[in-house]
């Protein structure tokens, strides 16, 4: 006799230990905590003490951004089997999920960032604060940019609905009464 399990903590079903799409609320949130730290940190700093911007994480987040639209044109181009196409690695997409989820909430933080600075800095009005404004917009639109390149090829990773007729039976189908 086997004991039946207890179904996992959070909700019931084996659903439920199933990655799922980024949630666009978790993004919001996380944006929003990094933008009311980087105005804490900036206003109670003196801020003419600081280095001015690099222009190197804004260049950093733009190259990403660019490599993962490419990723998702060329995914999705895989998975749909257009000619001329390689057939997709399974185990690639994975990753590349992993890597869209990761990025997007890393852009995230950092747009919060870049938009707790930039406003920061459009309401201070020293020589160094409009100095740093491009570098802080450019990095708030380059964060941007990745946030849309990871939740494409998130989306580009998901597999195509097959219409009903081309629908191969499930095994639980195919065996039914046993689970």
């Amino acid at each position: 006799m086997t004991q039946a399990k207890s179904p996992p903590p959070g909700g019931s079903g084996p659903d439920r230990s199933r990655m799922g799409p980024t949630r666009i609320s978790s993004l919001v949130v996380a944006a929003l905590a990094a933008a009311a730290v980087a105005w804490l940190l900036i206003s109670s700093l003196y801020y003419s003490g600081i280095p001015r911007l690099p222009w190197l994480p804004v260049v950093t987040l733009a190259a990403l951004a660019v490599l993962e639209a490419y990723a998702a044109v060329n995914t999705r181009g895989r998975i749909e089997r257009k000619p001329g196409r390689d057939p997709v690695n399974p185990l690639m997409v994975a990753r590349f999920v992993v890597l869209a989820k990761a990025s997007a909430l890393a852009a995230a933080i950092f747009a919060g960032f870049y938009a707790g600075l930039t406003g920061w800095l459009l309401v201070e009005n020293t020589r160094a604060a409009t100095e740093d404004r491009p570098a802080a917009a450019g990095g708030l639109l380059a964060s941007l940019a990745l946030v849309g390149a990871a939740l494409w090829l998130e989306r580009s990773c998901r597999v195509p609905e097959r219409p009903d007729d081309e629908r191969e039976p499930d095994q639980r189908e195919s065996r039914p009464g046993q689970r």
